[in-house]
């Protein structure tokens, strides 16, 4: 068996996504109130500490010490049909794909005096957990994968002036991933590894007056080099070896603006730019034989998202909360390949807040995410060298379920 077709095909995992819940592996789940607005002025919303993860400065306007504990559970589905190829393997369809997972995330804000305010954000800003059966016509382009992301940010914003608030934070991001694959289509090979890297955020909010507000945020590019180990049925030891791939994370940068209409109205806006085009080729090398083992083209674009919100004061203890969204697919019929079924997604989100009292406040929002039905055709794509090649044709949905609560001390 060739070595590159091999490893070709083992690299390709590394890279993989299905229909995590937004484009490309990306997840949007770090804040329950701004999922209701289908994160419609995530940028400059800043209701609670949990909006610091898209405008670091948006933490001026929290008070005192805040705590904001949330999570999302994540409910793709993912079915493969009209199954072909020109190797050995299941056809016809593979269900359930894509499986469910909690994603958690919380804020910590400490107001240090009236200018400066603390902060430190946990989240997970990619990530997906994708199964197909073992003997499926596509096994050599993966079977079962799991890439998880913990991102934890100490951050500051500071009151420039009446109007201005810039913040800051570094970006520790822990990347772990288990995929398995039959090489060839033949044998059982699994890739584990996992790395820890830095990176930045930046941020300005700008308060036209108490009803309007603008915000900008910036979350870098992460370079990560996973190291791990590759185990395989062949009998090799080229097969069976320490590994490290390098996986750029995208930069991302969004734009919000909030606007209250009245005592009962609030409208919202936001566009975030995801730079997947860092995302370009996958380089797979082996440790204990060193040098390059094989490549993978990606050649993402990069991705536009465009939201719209509104949210409603019903009384004094209730708020309802509304949102629609496009989301551009990372990745273009050439680029797709089974574990990356990639396409355009339409959003439509709902919440509600409840304030019980001075000190507690609680978020709940529900939102479905319907994907452009998606073609994968190996032949014709940019990575057509690995073998056997698989057709498909793919449906892909979302349901998310936030919950976060938000306690002032």
């Amino acid at each position: 068996m060739k070595k590159l077709v091999t490893f070709t095909a083992l690299a390709s995992i590394l890279a993989i996504s299905t229909n995590a819940n937004a484009a490309g592996f990306q997840l949007r789940e770090q804040s329950a109130a701004a999922q209701g607005n289908a994160f419609a002025g995530a940028t400059a919303g800043a209701e609670n500490p949990s909006y610091a993860f898209f405008n670091v400065a948006g933490l001026t306007r929290q008070k005192g010490i805040q705590v904001n504990i949330g999570g999302t559970y994540i409910a793709p589905q993912a079915e493969a049909k009209n199954i072909s190829g020109t190797g050995q393997g299941e056809t016809g369809e593979q269900h359930n794909i894509v499986h469910a997972a909690i994603a958690p995330n919380g804020t910590v804000s400490y107001e240090l005096d009236d200018k400066t305010v603390l902060g430190i954000n946990v989240s997970s800003p990619f990530g997906m957990i994708t199964k197909y059966n073992s003997d499926w016509m596509g096994s050599a382009h993966g079977n079962t994968s799991r890439v998880h992301t913990i991102s934890v940010t100490p951050m500051a914003a500071y009151k420039a002036t009446d109007k201005l608030s810039i913040g800051a934070g570094f970006i520790v991001e822990k990347v772990r991933a288990r995929l398995t694959s039959k090489a060839g289509g033949m044998f059982d090979t699994a890739v584990y590894g996992d790395t820890t890297d830095i990176g930045y955020q930046l941020g300005a909010m700008y308060e036209l007056n108490d009803n309007t507000r603008f915000g900008i945020g910036y979350r870098s590019e992460m370079k990560h080099k996973i190291k791990g180990k590759m185990d395989s049925s062949i009998p090799s030891s080229f097969y069976n070896q320490n590994i490290n791939c390098d996986l750029d994370l995208p930069a991302t940068l969004s734009f919000g603006a909030y606007h209250k209409l009245n005592d009962k109205w609030e409208l919202m806006a936001e566009y975030q730019r995801t730079y997947w085009s860092s995302f370009d080729r996958l380089n797979f090398n082996g440790e204990d034989i060193p040098g390059r083992i094989s490549y993978v083209n990606e050649k993402w674009r990069d991705t536009n998202f465009y939201a719209l919100g509104a949210s409603y004061q019903i009384d004094n203890q209730w708020k309802a909360r509304f949102g629609i969204a496009f989301d551009q697919a990372a990745a273009q019929k050439a680029e797709r390949t089974p574990r990356i079924p990639d396409s355009d997604r339409l959003w439509y989100s709902a919440g509600l807040n409840y304030q019980y009292n001075d000190k507690l406040s609680f978020d709940m929002a529900f939102t479905y995410i319907k994907a452009k039905d998606a073609v994968v055709d190996t032949q014709n794509s940019i990575n057509q060298h690995i073998q056997p090649q698989v057709y498909s044709d793919y449906k892909n949905s979302v349901k998310m379920w936030g919950l976060s609560l938000n306690y002032k001390f």
